[in-house]
């Protein structure tokens, strides 16, 4: 766990991806930590950073302990519409925890940001973009090392935060909480991951909604979509640790087992060893028409927060595969984290 080299020496997390670097990220901080008493189920909102640090700062540390690359801020739904006067304070003290934690390691902190409330009643792109600027200002301040944009329901929301975000000059990752069926306005998974990467994402997919294979589905449609207009990202997976075939287009938060009932539906340590291998098949030994490596070839993934690693191997061209980060909000517990990352791990000495 010990950092390479001096501050400022690691590798950015487009030079990991583009290089084949496994890149594994952290994983559930508000189910985990409304499950250890520190945060209040139904807003999901991340007051815990203030109120209590050395919560955050002891999951933090978890995830690193655990193989994580990179620390996410703990700022799911910490926009000034949802948090009011608390939310700046709220993002920089965040920032300043994940930065403590990540250089314990070799760990990249990525700021986070989320759909606002505000979208869903106004839809006025002035004012949602300002929420996201008000915390990419707090982000830049802290100097993250990339940004996330995560759990969109709109592609055009996402598409405001992407194009707010690419701004700052670092490298911007987003994510949907779409299935199969694309978004709530009926965009397609393809559609969506067109729109991201020509508004400026390098790395895009989905995260939360859904378990592990009904997301490898969506993001199968996404690659697709990619190809078929010639364009090139790295793409994130970050399932559920919950197996949910029956669920709708709204995903897991309309299961009448949400968000108390679900434990019956987690993933086994097993399931998420084949979930994580069959995520690298599907974006890493892809070849484009050129004959070279894809770089459709960052695999995220968030088996319910609780597990994160690599379930890597080697294209026939010799490029390493990369499952990266897991994302904040509605995540099933941090149980097993540890002991699943070495399954996988495991799996890639197997494979």
């Amino acid at each position: 766990m010990a950092p390479v080299g001096g501050p400022g020496a690691k590798k950015g997390i487009l030079e990991r991806l583009d290089s084949g670097e496994v890149v594994v990220g952290d994983g559930s901080f508000l189910i985990t930590l409304e499950k250890r008493g520190y945060v209040k189920a139904g807003l999901w909102t991340p007051e815990a950073i203030v109120d209590h640090p050395d919560a955050v700062r002891q999951l933090h540390m978890e995830f690193l302990r655990a193989g994580s690359n990179v620390m996410q801020t703990f700022t799911f739904s910490a926009s000034e519409d949802n948090m009011g006067s608390k939310w700046e304070d709220v993002n920089a003290a965040a920032c300043d925890l994940a930065r403590e934690v990540a250089g314990k390691g070799d760990a990249l902190v990525a700021g986070g940001i989320s759909q606002t409330s505000m979208y869903k009643h106004h839809k006025d792109e002035a004012r949602v973009k300002k929420l996201f600027q008000l915390q990419l200002e707090v982000f830049i301040r802290k100097n993250v090392d990339f940004l996330i944009a995560e759990y969109f329901e709109h592609a055009e929301e996402a598409v405001w935060a992407v194009e707010v975000l690419k701004e700052s000059g670092k490298p911007v990752a987003v994510t949907m909480c779409i299935g199969p069926d694309g978004d709530m306005c009926g965009v397609t998974p393809g559609e969506c991951a067109v729109k991201l990467v020509k508004a400026g994402a390098a790395i895009v997919g989905v995260n939360c909604r859904f378990g592990p294979s009904t997301s490898l589905k969506t993001m199968k449609l996404m690659k697709e979509g990619l190809q078929a207009a010639g364009l090139q990202a790295h793409l994130l997976v970050q399932s559920l640790g919950f197996h949910t075939p029956d669920c709708g287009k709204g995903g897991f938060v309309d299961l009448p087992e949400y968000p108390f009932g679900l434990e019956p539906r987690v993933a086994t340590r097993w399931d998420i060893q084949k979930y994580a291998r069959e995520a690298y098949n599907l974006g890493v030994r892809e070849r484009r028409e050129d004959g070279k490596g894809s770089n459709l070839s960052v695999l995220g993934w968030q088996p319910s927060r609780k597990s994160a690693s690599s379930g890597p191997g080697t294209s026939s061209q010799g490029q390493k595969g990369v499952l990266g980060k897991s994302a904040t909000s509605f995540r099933q517990t941090f149980l097993s984290f540890t002991i699943t990352a070495g399954c996988l791990r495991s799996s890639e000495r197997k494979h």
